[in-house]
């Protein structure tokens, strides 16, 4: 996709952290802008900003873990523009006992220790909103026959071990990713349609609050954290990468198609632990008698 000026982008998650700097800067390249999210403030806060800098910008308010609210959002883009170029399925929380951030959690909980609520809440967004991002606007974009690309914001925790309930999420928003480029690579839409798997580290973002913004039906009893605890976050966070350099970098992947994107090589070695113990893996022997007992 090489053309951006007046072309469409859908972003959810758009209203902060990544998803707020991802809308910024492909609106600077003139983009008409959705913004998708579920904050309504924040939503109608960066909606005020892009118009009064003369942008083209809608707000959509939106829970991507609902299939009727995502298909609502395809029909308001397609009423507002009449087509779609850009999809980020860039929605994302953490919180809870489903937690990833080994790195940032000197104590974080086992797998088996999330409860029901959490991962209800955390694959209803991670996985199923990029799911239902996928089967509503993908056959929209193919039905154009226009350039377009699609984005899915996946994790580090996507491709190293570990990461709880998020983590496995992410590991499906890489496959999910990866199935696409090749369903469109078998359609003959590759080249025409482009895939970015975008895989981030520590982002200076606020998704350590994400518990603000999670559904009453999905709450536990755990109280939220304690004022020290979000200071104390707040703290690590800011170490992370600018959200403006990772729109930076999307950018050019998406101008480029480039695949798979890790803002740095922090955790290469991880990955390339990971990839190494699946390719070493031991060969098993057993005879055929045995396994037919």
């Amino acid at each position: 996709m090489r053309e951006l000026n007046g072309k469409v982008a859908v972003i959810t998650g758009g209203a902060s952290g990544m998803g707020r700097a991802f809308a910024r800067r492909f609106a600077r390249e003139g983009m008409r802008m959705v913004v998708a999210d579920v904050a309504a403030d924040a939503l109608e806060q960066l909606t005020r900003e892009l118009k009064s800098a003369g942008h083209d910008a809608i707000g959509v308010l939106t829970d991507v873990s609902r299939a009727e609210a995502v298909e609502h959002l395809a029909r308001v883009t397609l009423d507002t523009y009449g087509g779609v170029h850009l999809l980020c399925n860039n929605a994302g929380v953490s919180g809870g006992r489903g937690h990833a951030r080994f790195h940032v959690y000197a104590d974080p909980p086992a797998i088996w220790e999330a409860t029901l609520n959490d991962w209800q809440w955390i694959t209803g967004v991670n996985y199923w909103g990029v799911a239902h991002g996928i089967r509503v606007f993908v056959p929209i974009m193919l039905q154009q026959n226009e350039d377009g690309h699609i984005v899915n914001t996946a994790s580090i925790s996507g491709l190293v071990p570990g990461g709880n309930v998020y983590g496995a999420t992410k590991h499906a928003v890489v496959s999910m990713s990866e199935s696409l480029r090749m369903d469109l690579q078998r359609r003959g839409a590759w080249g025409r349609l482009g895939v970015t798997c975008l895989c981030p580290t520590l982002i200076n973002t606020d998704i350590y609050t994400g518990w603000r913004h999670r559904p009453e039906a999905l709450r536990d009893e755990e109280p939220a954290p304690s004022e020290a605890e979000l200071e104390r976050l707040r703290g690590v966070y800011a170490t992370g990468l600018p959200p403006e350099h990772v729109a930076d970098l999307l950018l050019e992947a998406v101008l480029q198609n480039e695949f798979y994107v890790i803002p740095n090589h922090s955790v290469d070695t991880r990955i390339r632990e990971r990839m190494e113990e699946i390719l070493n893996r031991r060969d098993l022997h057993v005879s055929q008698s045995t396994s037919a007992e």
